[in-house]
């Protein structure tokens, strides 16, 4: 899968999401690339860009420990409960060394999850993430 496709699988998948829940689910959604000794930024989808990678490490880090904690494949993702304001609530492994980061900047995903149509929403987010264990965003570096 191509970037553009990626994306556009994405933005697809936040609106569905959306409609199920009746109101945003993630405001922010970010495609980040893991180099070895940098991450880079590849797309942004959301209300602070700058913010979001002046602050990417700490946002990430319940997130990323999590990760490293498990074996992950890609169409593999984790959920952070706490993860409040700037801090992420999920990430799907998208590609080798890819990932797409996405946030709720007002909510945790606690109080996402406490709404009963939450489990209409993750629908297409399980859907998204199997799309990408059988096609992989290609690495475009």
């Amino acid at each position: 899968m191509t970037i553009d496709q990626a994306i556009a699988l994405i933005r697809t998948t936040a609106d569905r999401m959306n409609q199920l829940y009746k109101k945003t689910v993630f405001d922010e959604w970010a495609v980040v690339a893991l180099m070895p000794e940098k991450i880079v930024l590849l797309r942004y989808m959301g209300p602070r860009k700058e913010g979001f990678q002046t602050d990417f490490l700490s946002d990430t880090r319940e997130l990323r420990d999590q990760f490293r904690a498990n074996q992950h494949s890609i169409g593999d993702f984790e959920f952070a409960r706490h993860g409040h304001g700037t801090k992420a609530e999920a990430f799907v492994m998208i590609g080798d060394d890819i990932y797409l980061v996405c946030n709720n900047t007002n909510l945790t995903m606690t109080d996402i999850a406490k709404d009963p149509l939450w489990l209409s929403a993750q629908v297409p987010f399980l859907e998204m993430s199997d799309r990408f264990r059988s096609e992989p965003l290609a690495h475009p570096m």
